[in-house]
């Protein structure tokens, strides 16, 4: 029998992917990304991200979504479309005039780490209650998901510690180019899509949602890129928090307008599932993470 998902409701995924700050997240992931000027020039050169930052933010939305929520077959599917996409994808660095691939593992690697990184910070600053072992074990399950867009299992950090030591040791070859910088301005004042202005009521909250994400970044990368006068941790902690309530509190149909709707045919089609294998998802998927609504045995 297949299984329903491949990552259970019981996980720690589970717990940190329903989490709404997964848009700030995802956007602290993409700043943080742009401080390796290979991997940042991988996308400005191949791809429409200065017109369309939204739009790669809704489509990693959606791999991340496929190899949370969706069935093995949706994963692989989904993997195999992203392995296909970057291997036939070139890095030119005018600087050394070398070439690189885009699927270099190490390249991989950062913006996996960048990108996890991120949605576990944001989540826990944001008031998602995950101890350390939790935290740790997320990092061990999203191992699985690196294997997705080729990677190793074993050459993936899986605790906090490993990931801290990563960061460490990455930190003398990041550095703010001319596209890093241009991403970062264009990202603390980004351009909603009309999708996006449906969550418009926590908007007094948020705005301006770019300088929100950049202010979660880790100081060292704040630092880095200059590009805002610093303001107090609590202070930013307390907008994250209120931002995390405010889309927190949007009923799943509502806040699911903003994926693509291939995303939310994905997302329906795992309620589906579940409600057929005894899960109650009357208060959707966020709803299957209590134990109370699994089916006996799970």
């Amino acid at each position: 029998m297949e299984e329903l998902a491949v990552q259970p409701p019981r996980s720690a995924t589970w717990q940190v992917h329903l989490d709404r700050s997964m848009w700030v997240g995802g956007v602290r992931g993409l700043m943080l990304q742009a401080l390796h000027p290979l991997a940042m020039l991988g996308v400005w050169q191949n791809s429409n991200f200065q017109d369309d930052p939204f739009g790669r933010l809704r489509r990693t939305a959606d791999f991340v979504g496929r190899v949370t929520f969706g069935s093995p077959r949706e994963a692989d599917e989904i993997g195999r479309r992203v392995r296909g996409i970057h291997r036939s994808l070139r890095i030119r660095d005018p600087e050394t005039g070398r070439t690189h691939r885009v699927d270099d593992p190490e390249l991989l690697l950062w913006v996996h780490c960048a990108e996890v990184s991120s949605y576990l910070e944001v989540a826990r600053r944001g008031g998602l209650g995950l101890s350390e072992r939790q935290a740790d074990r997320y990092l061990y399950e999203q191992r699985k998901s690196a294997t997705y867009v080729g990677l190793h299992l074993d050459d993936v950090p899986g605790s906090c510690a490993e990931m801290d030591a990563y960061f460490k040791g990455m930190r003398p070859s990041l550095r703010v180019t001319p596209e890093a910088a241009s991403t970062v301005r264009f990202l603390l004042w980004p351009r909603l899509p009309r999708e996006l202005r449906l969550l418009s009521p926590g908007k007094p909250v948020y705005f301006p949602f770019g300088a929100l994400c950049y202010y979660t970044l880790p100081g060292w990368a704040r630092r880095m890129y200059g590009a805002l006068p610093e303001v107090p941790g609590a202070a930013v902690t307390a907008a994250l928090k209120a931002f995390r309530l405010g889309l927190n509190s949007l009923p799943e149909p509502v806040h699911d307008r903003a994926f693509t709707p291939g995303t939310r045919r994905m997302l329906r089609a795992s309620r589906d599932r579940l409600g057929a294998a005894g899960y109650d998802v009357g208060k959707g998927l966020k709803g299957v993470t209590d134990p109370r609504r699994w089916p006996r045995g799970a």
